[in-house]
Parts: structure tokens; sequence; C-alpha cells
């Protein structure tokens, strides 16, 4: 398959999700005497508590060949369900299904579907990718697993830089959390020996129903000579909303293998 191809069907796995909130604001950085621990209780903390989630969005999908304006529909049930419906002048180009251990998409005008796990994305990216980070990325939340004894933390660009106090010779990553509310601001993985890039970076961050969630963000990709850009900005987010999720494959579509 096509790496064109990929990075859509990774555009909405990645797109597809997007407690009250009780971090510090206002944090002087000059001053903060904030330990590795608390910064990163605090950003846990920071993740939005909800049950269902309804949005809209605007994105813009640009590779080497193409730029594609895209709408999309997101449907959510936290830690359960992502369901989105991607259009463009009104038409459903694509839906994707999502659950924490199963990925269902297909594409209209390709005749195209695809039904498996994470694992066999993950083969293809050369990076874990699951349910959570995918659903982590949306909520402006670290996709790694920080803890005290692995990480450390130093202040850059006025926000706390979190990072490895030794760095995985093929995994170098970071991430860039803002002191109002620590949220991510910048997060960037490479994996050298493989050629690959990966980065995210938020826009500002809105408050709804007391907690922050990101208004728009921005992804690059690439490996080797491949060069992918992916922004999405939220035109609407409704909270705790009744919502279905409607799914089923069309009956003669080709099944999509990533080899």
């Amino acid at each position: 398959m096509g790496i064109r191809k990929r990075c859509i069907i990774l555009s909405l796995v990645i797109f597809a999700s997007c407690g009250g909130n009780k971090t510090p604001i206002g944090t002087n950085l000059a001053s903060s005497t904030l330990t590795i621990k608390e910064i990163i209780k605090i950003h846990k903390a920071a993740s939005p508590g909800f049950k269902t989630l309804a949005a809209r969005a605007n994105l813009v999908f640009e590779d080497e060949k193409t730029t594609q304006h895209i709408t999309v529909s997101l449907r959510m049930e936290k830690d359960k369900i992502i369901w989105i419906k991607a259009s463009m002048l009104g038409i459903t180009l694509a839906k994707a299904m999502i659950t924490p251990d199963r990925v269902r998409y297909y594409e209209k005008l390709s005749g195209t579907y695809f039904d498996g796990d994470f694992a066999l994305i993950s083969h293809w990216l050369g990076a874990d990718l699951d349910f959570k980070k995918a659903q982590d990325i949306l909520l402006g939340q670290s996709i790694f697993q920080l803890n005290t004894s692995d990480y450390n933390s130093i202040v850059a660009q006025n926000k706390y830089k979190v990072q490895p106090r030794l760095q995985p010779q093929n995994f170098i990553h970071s991430l860039l959390l803002n002191p109002d509310n620590f949220k991510v601001a910048f997060a960037n993985l490479s994996q050298p020996d493989n050629g690959r890039m990966f980065t995210v970076s938020y826009a500002d961050h809105q408050k709804i129903d007391g907690a922050f969630y990101p208004s728009a963000f921005t992804i690059n990709t690439s490996e080797n000579d491949s060069k992918t850009r992916i922004e999405l900005s939220y035109k609407k987010i409704d909270i705790n909303v009744d919502i279905q999720f409607p799914f089923n494959i069309p009956d003669g579509y080709d099944e999509i293998r990533l080899n």
C-alpha cells in the first residue's frame, strides 16, 4: 500500500479522539520549584474527564503530491469507542470505528476497507501505537509513559521541558508543557535508525466545563524523503451529549493489508 494511503488511514486513527481540572494557573517559571514528580502529577490531572464527546473539525492533509481539506465529525465514549466520519463538500469520504483492541475503517472513493488491530499499524509505523496514545494526542496529553525515575525536567522556551534522563538509542523524544494549564505545547519523537520523525504542536487550549481541550494542532511526520503535514482545528466540541455510533463496512469492498 502506498505512503499516501497509509498516512490518510493513520490521520483518521490519530484524529479519532480528542474530572474537573485542578491545575495551577499562571505558574511563574522563574520562581517555580516544581519537581518532576509534581509536574507529571499535575499533567496527568489535566486530562479532561467526560463520558461522551461530539465534535466537528476542519482537517488539512498535505503531502508531496496533494493538499486536501476535509471536514471531520467525531464522536467518542471516552476510553471505549471512537467514531469518525470524514467528508468533503457534504460527501462522505471515509468512516472509522476504533476501540481499544480493534481498528475498522473504510474509504468510499476507493472501495477499500481495513479491519484489524493496532499491532498491525504499529508494525508498519515501527513504533507502538494504541487506543490510549491516539486519544491522548487529541487531549493534549503526553503519549509517553511518564514516570519520575526515568524522566527529568528543565525550563525551556518558558515552558517545562520533560525528557528521559537517558535517551533511548532509537526512540529520542521530549515534550514541552504549558505552565498555565500543564497541557502539551509540543512533542517530538525521532527514530534515526529508521529515518522517521514525528512532531505535534498545539495552539491555544480552550476551556470547556472546567477542563482544557486543544483548539487546534499540527502533526508533522517524515520517513526518509516522504513528508506529511496534518492540521486539525475544532469548530465545535460538545461534552456529555447523547450519541450513537453507526458503522457498517459495505459489501464488495477490497481489504487493505498493511504489509
